[in-house]
């Protein structure tokens, strides 16, 4: 197994995986958004190559906000996590987790975070079983305006 930053050489690949994470997406804006955090400092995406197969992703943030449960800034956020469905439940997903950790503390920061949307289980277990601690629960409106 292989971690590699965002490239130019697998952007491609980085937006189709991000496309299976988010699949309202389209695949146009995602690359472009892609391609702008190539050499970001508040921004990085993580690639996980398996011998020649591109399995999985880590994007990572530096949020300067408030974020749920913390109490310091920046934050490190972990903006999305994917892995293959026929390459999970082999550790992948948590090494991204640590990697992600390294990357916060080379950044300063010293918490990190993350959200998923409540009906995601899976996603929940595994931000649990990856040492997160859940610290809110929302649910989110929004309205119209004629």
């Amino acid at each position: 197994m292989h971690i590699e930053p965002i490239s130019e050489a697998n952007l491609r690949i980085l937006t189709e995986l991000a496309l299976a994470l988010w699949p309202d997406c389209s695949f146009e804006e995602e690359y472009e958004y892609y391609k702008r955090m190539i050499g970001s400092n508040t921004e990085v995406c993580y690639l996980v190559k398996v011998q020649e197969d591109y399995v999985g992703l880590i994007q990572l943030s530096l949020r300067t906000e408030h974020v749920e449960g913390t109490t310091t800034s920046p934050v490190a956020y972990v903006e999305g996590i994917y892995v293959k469905p026929e390459y999970r439940k082999r550790g992948i997903g948590k090494q991204l987790i640590t990697f992600g950790e390294s990357w916060a503390k080379q950044k300063g920061c010293t918490e990190y975070a993350s959200d998923v949307e409540l009906p995601n289980t899976k996603s929940i277990a595994f931000h649990q079983k990856a040492g997160f601690e859940e610290v809110n629960r929302i649910v989110c409106f929004a309205k119209k305006l004629l």
